[in-house]
């Protein structure tokens, strides 16, 4: 009997670690809404960013126009670029258009939800409910998943395609 229980431990450990997070899909008319986070805040941080991926299934343009939640006074949708080797950012008062067919991803460095007005900090593992609002599919309620204060995206993926996997071959013996 005794063989089962590490077998047992294992294979729990595997289940925890070894499978990926999967992102809430969120549906607003013909736009479909996807890897919404956004990092742990420092206590008294009355600022933070919201980050999520916007496919556009339909044959008409949309925009993203604004947004709120309960523990956010504000939220206002920002583009981040660099201008003359000065990184700029400034809010899009008209919005973030999504046209028919794209993919529009809000990500640390480039178009984003500026989280502004906090009411108590965002810590690791939270889910923060936020309301987006769209031009013509309306207002939508999803939760952002809350990172570690340096994440680069959402938990489960690291972006090669990896999810989420660190490969690290310095140790390793020829």
């Amino acid at each position: 009997m005794k063989p089962v229980l590490p077998i047992f431990a294992f294979a729990t450990l595997f289940a925890l670690l070894g499978t990926p997070a999967h992102a809430q899909e969120v549906k607003a008319g013909d736009l479909v809404i996807t890897q919404a986070w956004s990092r742990a805040t420092p206590s008294g941080a009355k600022i933070a960013g919201g980050y999520l991926t916007v496919e556009n299934k339909g044959g008409a343009p949309d925009k993203l126009v604004g947004g709120s939640g309960d523990n956010i006074g504000k939220v206002e949708i920002h583009e981040m670029a660099m201008k003359n080797g000065v990184m700029t950012m400034r809010p899009l008062d008209k919005g973030l258009p999504i046209e028919p067919g794209k993919t529009v991803k809000l990500a640390p460095g480039g178009y984003h939800l500026m989280l502004m007005d906090l009411k108590q900090p965002f810590k690791q593992g939270d889910k923060v409910p936020v309301t987006l609002e769209f031009e013509k599919a309306g207002k939508v309620t999803l939760s952002l998943d809350v990172q570690g204060v340096g994440a680069q995206g959402p938990a489960g993926a690291d972006h090669s395609g990896h999810m989420g996997m660190k490969h690290d071959h310095s140790g390793m013996k020829k």
